[in-house]
């Protein structure tokens, strides 16, 4: 686990221009830095770089970057079975210098090439530079669990784990994305391939990006994605036996997230997808595995749960209540966490349980996917509900149905926003084909009303379309899998997947998440979705196989998660932060939000008639970021 940074350029630049990106990024990599510096026979500067947090193979054979025959290679991340991959390059007559996964990726890719990749399982990114073909590889894992960005403006290249290290670059142009800025407001967060900058992207999970030299032209091939996955028949299987089958690959997935020559902990929530990990880990181990929770005396309190969880296992526990004086501070450092506007509050106990266990290990294993991969999330049952009801309206009246509905929504007043946004999201739903009535229902829950975003920003002219182009999940039989596929692509890999890692590794914490493991996605999803939401039970399967370890009756309590009362905070010991960094004259003069629809929904907000009021947290993110990035 890692940083790494990297240019390519003819122009003229400071050979101490790569040395100051990896500094930018120091905290992903406190226990060794390096940079190494090609100029090839084009004139073309190759700089790399990499702040090496040390896990496998802590001696010096692990330093980054590294070079092997022509290639030169800067990673991120683990590969688990790096040892069974290095067994098969043995036998084909590699050598090896280390014990490292760094040095079996290199091998890998000088016998298979991009082919390698299919042999992994991990969680990486890695920039490869091959002097033979003067290309750059890059390459992000499958679900997104490590970032990847990436510039091109002019001829010049940039490339990182986070979007700092371009500051520090004298050719990169901080230049706001409007487009960035409209899909941050509407998910709260800004998808792959946007970054808050134009001409800055970010790699998509599952993808090669191959930058040729020689031409300066840059090209995407997608190796693995979600949608390929749920085009797969479903089995034809009991249910012991599936059960049986994906609990195997489970026990697989959580052993190998054990494999470290550092000490591994977990952040033990006392939800069914922690417990899950944590049972499989402790039952293998000979010793106790430290776990950690965050406690908070407002919002959902899971730590006296996950004290119970812990002591059946028999975990070494640490519990820890923040009062809300810290989760407050952590705020002021939110966007140099996060680079860029990020609204999602749960971040803020993410930062604070790193923070906690980084004190006794330098891994800790998180148990994120669970809900994406087997029908956890709430708005599924609500979803196959919905959906079923506009299926009940026939083909030949869905394109009459829907034009009425909207001249019905033109009658309802502005002040009855989620009215208008109900009755417009279900008008533009049964206007489409069916198979993606799942699609537009699961993005009109999840999203921000187009309503409000045009309202809010400045000569934006947001619709319902979707931001995924829907004819790629065309093949998926089942409305309700191009779903689950929807949010595997967007929230799971935008969201929570970008929390996880900016949270751990602002305090040199690597974060491993066993249920990501492509086996259990790909798997998961043959199953018939009985298996996996029967109706009554979300995450049956899941459920059952937790059950195998813990009493049933332990694990019946409401789901929860991680959350604190933002919103009321906002109101109250927060309302003095809104004044400092919400300043209308200055929003007038950046020519992005509407101020004078800021300033009243804020005074909405503090009189408690505003209808919105997530919309006041990104706000206050957004302006944030811009206080600290762009002034």
């Amino acid at each position: 686990m890692c940083g790494i940074c990297g240019y390519i350029t003819a122009k003229p630049t400071d050979l101490n221009i790569i040395n100051k990106m990896n500094t930018a990024m120091s905290h992903r990599g406190p226990d060794d830095s390096g940079e190494h510096y090609i100029l090839n026979a084009n004139g073309n500067q190759i700089a790399m770089g990499q702040a090496r947090l040390s896990i496998i193979d802590l001696s010096a054979g692990g330093h980054q970057p590294m070079l092997f025959k022509h290639l030169t290679i800067v990673f991120n991340g683990e590969i688990y079975n790096y040892k069974e991959i290095k067994a098969e390059l043995t036998n084909l007559n590699h050598e090896f210098n280390s014990g490292s996964d760094t040095e079996v990726i290199l091998h890998a890719f000088d016998q298979w090439g991009m082919d390698a990749v299919n042999k992994f399982i991990g969680m990486f990114a890695f920039a490869i530079y091959n002097a033979k073909t003067n290309k750059l590889y890059c390459c992000r894992d499958r679900a997104g669990a490590k970032p990847f960005y990436y510039y091109y403006k002019n001829g010049t290249f940039l490339f990182g784990s986070e979007l700092k290290v371009f500051h520090a670059h004298p050719h990169f142009e901080k230049e706001i994305n409007k487009k960035a800025v409209e899909v941050y407001f509407r998910y709260r967060y800004i998808p792959a391939p946007f970054t808050i900058f134009s001409n800055a992207h970010k790699l998509e999970a599952g993808n090669w990006l191959i930058y040729d030299l020689e031409t300066n032209q840059i090209e995407i091939k997608n190796y693995w994605n979600i949608i390929d996955v749920y085009t797969k028949p479903k089995l034809k299987i009991d249910y012991q036996e599936a059960k049986s089958e994906l609990k195997k690959i489970l026990v697989s997935a959580c052993n190998y997230r054990m494999v470290a020559d550092v000490s591994v902990g977990i952040f033990l929530s006392g939800g069914f997808d922690s417990t899950l990990v944590a049972s499989v880990v402790q039952n293998s181990s000979p010793i106790p595995l430290k776990s950690f929770t965050i406690g908070f005396e407002e919002g959902n309190n899971e730590a006296p749960y996950a004290k119970e969880t812990a002591k059946y296992l028999g975990t070494d526990h640490t519990e820890y209540y923040c009062t809300q004086k810290e989760s407050i501070e952590i705020i002021n450092d939110l966007p140099f966490i996060f680079d860029e506007p990020f609204a999602d509050s749960s971040a803020i106990p993410t930062i604070l349980v790193s923070r906690l266990a980084v004190k006794e290990v330098k891994v800790a294993l998180s148990a994120d996917a669970g809900d994406e991969v087997f029908v956890g999330y709430n708005r599924y049952v609500t979803l196959l509900q919905n959906s079923n009801k506009v299926k009940q309206v026939p083909k030949y009246l869905r394109k009459l149905s829907s034009k009425f509905i909207s001249t019905v929504e033109n009658f309802v007043p502005d002040n009855k926003m989620f009215e208008k946004h109900k009755l417009k999201v279900f008008s533009n739903t049964i206007s489409q084909n069916q198979m993606f009535d799942s699609l537009n229902l699961l993005d009109g829950a999840i999203s921000t009303p187009p309503q409000i975003l045009n309202k809010l920003i400045l000569n934006n002219k947001s619709d319902y379309n979707l931001l995924i182009d829907r004819n790629n999940f065309g093949l998926i039989e089942s409305s309700y899998d191009a779903a689950l596929a929807y949010d595997y692509m967007l929230y799971l890999q935008n969201d929570i997947l970008t929390k996880v890692d900016k949270a751990a590794m602002s305090v040199s914490l690597e974060g491993r998440e066993p249920l990501l493991d492509h086996r259990i996605a790909e798997y998961a999803a043959t199953l018939p979705l009985a298996f996996k939401y029967d109706g009554i039970t979300t995450k049956k399967i899941l459920k059952d196989i937790v059950y195998d370890y813990v009493p049933k009756e332990m694990m019946e309590r409401p789901k929860a998660g991680f959350s604190i009362p933002i919103n009321k905070w906002l109101k109250s010991s927060l309302s003095e932060l809104i004044d400092r960094e919400i300043n209308y004259d200055e929003i007038r003069k950046q020519g992005i939000l509407n101020a004078e629809f800021v300033k009243e929904m804020i005074t909405q907000f503090r009189a408690n008639n505003f209808f919105y009021e997530l919309l006041i947290w990104e706000v206050l993110q957004f302006q944030m970021w811009y206080n600290r990035w762009m002034k």
